[in-house]
């Protein structure tokens, strides 16, 4: 980048930076929306669950339904991203 070029862009150096920042906050974003971690842990919160009696196998059946489509979108998202 030339000298010219930085001074002719120098009013958009603001703008620059927030797109920089918006940018590095979505990636912690979807970093912390496809970590399986949590999705595992509250499948093993969800048996602890159902063991302990608190809820009934219907509700296990229908919970874990949900944590497993989770799991398959993580898993969805996390090859779509090396391929």
């Amino acid at each position: 980048m030339g000298m010219f070029t930085q001074l002719v862009t120098l009013p958009l150096a603001p703008v620059r930076g927030v797109v920089w920042v918006s940018e590095r906050v979505l990636e912690v974003a979807e970093d912390q929306y496809y970590d399986p971690e949590p999705v595992h842990r509250a499948l093993a919160d969800l048996e602890r669950r159902l063991l302990s009696g608190e809820i009934d196998e219907e509700a296990f059946d229908r919970l874990e339904d949900e944590l497993l489509d989770r799991l398959d979108e993580i898993k969805a998202h996390r090859a779509a991203g090396q391929g």
